[in-house]
Parts: C-alpha cells; structure tokens; sequence
C-alpha cells in the first residue's frame, strides 16, 4: 500500500526520537513515540481504488456523509466527514479539466457542523467534464491545519484521480446541478473513488 510522503516524514521523525531515548534515558519512555510513528504511517496510507465505470460522480473522500441539502434552485451540495480513522487521499468526483483552484483561509471549526462548510480554511476545485461542472471543496477542521493539493488549473483528471489531501479530521463537499440524481443519504458511509454519490440523468452526456 502507498504511504502519503507526509506519513513517512512523520513516522521517521518519530522514531529517530524513540531510538534516542532508548539509548539516553529509558526504552519505555519512547514506547509512546514507535506508536505514534506507527498511527502516522497508517493514518496517511493511501489505497489504490479502481473507480466505476459509467456516468457516475463518484465520493472524492472517505468517511461519513453528514448532509445532503439544496444550496440553491439548481445546486445541491453533499457533505462528507472525514474522521482520523479514514484515508485522508482525496479523489476528483468526475473526470474531466479543472478549471478553477481557489484557496481560502478561514476558521478551524469541528468539520462535522454545518458552519465549517462556510467559515472553514478551504481549497475549491472546479472541475468540468462530459458536460458538467462539479464542484469540490477540500476544509480543515478541528485538528487538521493544512491542505494539500496537487492540482492545478487546466490539469486534466481520470475517473477517481487523487487531488490531494487534508491532514487529520476534515471535511469534503461536492457541488452539483440537477442533471444529476443523488445515490446516497446521511449516514451513509462512503470510500473515495469508488461509492457512487450520484448518477447521471440529463444533459449530452447522459443520453
């Protein structure tokens, strides 16, 4: 399994410490050191996905859908937590270029609460392809602090490339239109790549 480059900085960190204090002070002082290296590398794994094929939109994260809600007359947005247990690695919910990336700083608010999709720290993705346009937005949370994305304007995506990441527990949006028929609901547990948020019922594409 691929380890996010982060992961292993973080773990090498860890244990370079650990092997000091075994040798300087006390073997089981650095006990909590080796655990912590070994919950780096596990929490910035990085599974490979095969996505679905099909007119599909697909989840760019793991974790908890925690609300779907009409963000307009023709848009609806579906939420996904992020807790430390999931893989952080998040995919692009469509194929197709992106057209947009915009950063913007904000607060560091529980990602579970409605409030963090507005007032959080925030990287927007816009991405177009097969006649549509999906917008995904990568937010902090309570302890997560950066975002990474390796994506930039005119990038062209696969079904179920990885985007980017966010570290610790965060927040995935999805943005869509109505040619678009939502498959999920809340509650619903859903893995990047591969669960199909919403299928494909309008516009060229879909015919």
């Amino acid at each position: 399994m691929r380890i996010v480059s982060d992961g292993i900085n973080y773990a090498t960190g860890f244990i370079v410490v650990a092997i000091l204090l075994s040798i300087f002070v006390n073997p089981w002082v650095a006990t909590p050191l080796y655990i912590l290296a070994a919950f780096c590398l596990y929490f910035f794994r990085d599974p490979e996905r095969i996505p679905p094929s099909g007119e599909v939109m697909v989840a760019p994260a793991d974790g908890k859908v925690v609300e779907i809600r009409a963000t307009g007359p023709n848009e609806t947005r579906i939420s996904i937590f992020l807790n430390i247990f999931n893989v952080h690695v998040n995919r692009t919910p469509i194929p197709g270029v992106i057209k947009d990336v915009v950063y913007r700083e904000g607060k560091f608010l529980v990602a579970s609460h409605e409030a963090a999709s507005a007032d959080n720290e925030q990287n927007t993705l816009v991405v177009e392809g097969r006649g549509t346009r999906v917008v995904c937005r990568q937010i902090a949370g309570l302890i997560a602090r950066r975002i990474i994305c390796y994506k930039k304007p005119g990038d062209l995506l696969a079904p179920g490339e990885r985007i980017g990441y966010i570290k610790f527990g965060s927040r995935v949006d999805v943005l869509y239109g109505p040619e678009w028929q939502t498959a999920v609901k809340v509650g619903d547990k859903v893995a990047a790549g591969t669960t199909i948020l919403a299928n494909r019922v309008s516009g060229p594409e879909a015919i």
